[in-house]
This record gives structure tokens, sequence and C-alpha cells, in this order.
């Protein structure tokens, strides 16, 4: 694969910045470094993140481990995405089980680029593996990241789940020492509910929540943004197309298209294949029309116009995915349009 990026670039700055490159993207590439507080932490975090979930998986399930983006693909989506001005990652640990992180590593260090690093712990990395919070466990699994990412710290280190098992305090208190050690800049929580967020809060100082959340995803739109906001814990976005069901691929009375998510793994979006669901997204539909973008810019605007949402994690299949994240910041939403979209939601 042919290597287009400089090889010294450092943490967080886009090659767009490089004299006589893609100058006419420069005011995408200031949109998309515009930086928000990460919680209480004293970091700061682009609004959009390059999800890279699917390299080499199809996020942490075992069985599609050797799946979805192969390395030269995934590193045709970095290049595309530094391109483009995001410098923000975010992986697992069991993303392809570590094939995510090994590409990012591997990108970086062919690159000599920085990227900043978000990555999680909590699922197994093979079938049968062991998972979960421990401190024994965190401790390793932090570690084998870093070594796979090719680097001596990452800036956010989240628990990728709520574990029944270990008290919060403990793994609070693994990750308080990695903090201490200077592996990790800060760390969070992932899919943690209000009540959830709430005890993890009495049990440290997690700065961030990473939720999925969307058109079509908005549960998070009451209680537990309301308790971000009151706490100073930044709220990061994941799926915010709802596995591509805010890209209008799929139609009502239509087969699925092959290797879309609804073939690969469908069982968190079943709850999406119902009349109602396919009618909000005519109305939706309508209106990214009428705005003269696509519904997914439409989908990733009403997300930006949210000042409660600190970031937005996108995983684009292909480079070309990343076109609706350059039309809704070229298109951001008027209060109209969000009260049009407010109505098409019913």
């Amino acid at each position: 694969m042919a290597h287009s990026l400089p090889w010294n670039v450092g943490i967080g700055t886009s090659i767009l910045a490089s004299p006589g490159r893609l100058g006419s993207l420069t005011p995408m590439r200031e949109m998309l470094e515009a930086r928000r507080p990460l919680g209480r932490s004293g970091l700061t975090v682009p609004r959009i993140a390059l999800g890279c979930g699917n390299f080499g998986g199809i996020g942490s399930a075992p069985e599609l481990f050797g799946q979805g983006l192969s390395e030269d693909q995934a590193f045709a989506l970095m290049d595309a995405a530094w391109e483009s001005g995001i410098s923000h990652f975010d992986t697992a640990d069991a993303y392809g089980g570590g094939r995510s992180e090994l590409s990012i590593g591997r990108w970086i260090a062919s690159r000599g680029v920085r990227p900043q690093l978000t990555t999680k712990t909590y699922n197994p990395m093979a079938a049968g593996a062991d998972h979960g919070l421990r401190p024994e466990r965190i401790a390793r699994q932090l570690s084998m990241s870093l070594e796979r990412l090719g680097v001596d710290r990452v800036e956010l280190y989240l628990a990728h789940d709520f574990d029944p098992e270990v008290p919060l305090a403990e793994s609070f208190s693994a990750l308080d020492q990695a903090q201490a050690e200077g592996m990790i800049g800060t760390y969070g929580v992932s899919n943690f509910g209000p009540a959830r967020l709430a005890a993890a809060l009495a049990a440290g100082a997690p700065q961030a929540v990473q939720n999925s959340y969307s058109l079509l995803d908005r549960a998070d739109g009451g209680d537990l943004l309301a308790l971000c906001a009151e706490r100073g814990v930044a709220y990061l976005a994941f799926s915010p197309l709802a596995g591509g069901w805010l890209t209008g691929k799929y139609r009502r009375g239509e087969p699925f298209p092959a290797g879309s998510r609804m073939t690969q793994r469908p069982e968190p979006y079943r709850a999406f294949v119902s009349g109602p669901v396919f009618d909000v997204l005519g109305r939706l539909q309508a209106i990214a029309s009428s705005r003269g973008t696509s519904m997914a810019a439409l989908a990733l605007a009403w997300l930006l116009a949210d000042e409660r949402v600190t970031q937005v994690v996108t995983g684009p299949g292909r480079p070309e995915h990343l076109a609706p994240v350059r039309e809704a910041l070229r298109h951001p939403l008027t209060d109209e349009d969000r009260a049009a979209v407010e109505r098409a939601l019913g």
C-alpha cells in the first residue's frame, strides 16, 4: 500500500496543516479539531472520533473475529480520516480479538503520526477467555493494549461494560493507579445507564461515559444526559447512525444488503425492523432531502447540535463513508431543522 502521510506529524496534528496539501479543506479541519473538555480531567477531545470497531472483526463478538475490515482496508480508512482532520481514534482490546489495536499500532508506526486514543476493556479476547473488571485483569489488559498500540499511554481508558461481580471501587482503584503511573490520561465507563453511572460517580472519578445514542436510540436523552451535565461528565455517543439504519440502506420490504450490520450482527438492531421505524426513516429522509444532505448527515448534525454531547464516535466502513461527517459540519441544524426532526420522531 502506498503511504501518503508525512512521517513527522505529532499527536493531534493533521496533515492538512501541511502547506499546499488539501488547502481547501482547512476550514473543515478547524471544525473537526474544535475541542471539548473531557469531563473535569483537564484533557480535551475533538467532537468527532473514528470508531475502529470493525477492524479485524465486528465489534467484540468472538464468532466474528477475523471478519470486518482487513488491515489494508483499515489503513485506507485511517489515512482518509486523518487527512480529513479526524485526530482521535476509538478502539477496544476485544475489537477483533486485538486486531483493531494491532492495526492502529501498525498504522501509527508506519505513518509516524499519533492520534489521541481511547481504548476499553471488559469483553473476552477469545471465545471462552476471561472477561470483566477485576483489578489484576485491568492491569494486564491495559499493558497488552499499550503494547498492541505501540504507545506508552492512552488518553482515555473505559470500562467497556458493568461488571456485577467486582465492586466499582476496586476497578476504579486499578484505574486510578494506571493514571498515577501515566499509562492513561483519565478513565470512564461505557454502556452504563443513569443508576450505574450514579454508582460509579460515588465509587470513583470517571470523567466520561460512552453509550449508544442516535435518532433511533434516544434513551439517554433524559436522566443520563442530565446527570452528565450536573456532574461534569463527558458524554460520548457511539453508533450515531444506529448500525446503518440512519443511512437509508435498509428499506421496507427489501432484503438487507449483503455485508451490512443486519446480516452480520443484527441482534442490537432487531427492534428497528418495524413499520413505525420505517415511517420515521421516511420522514427523516424527507427532511434531509429538503436540506440538500444525506440522512446520515442529518443524524450526525442532530448529535453535534446537542451541546450535552461531547464527542460523536462514528465507525465508517470505507473512506467514502466519511462524507456525511463533512456534510454534517457544513450544514449544522438550525432551530427550525431541530423542531422538524423532533416532529418527525413522533
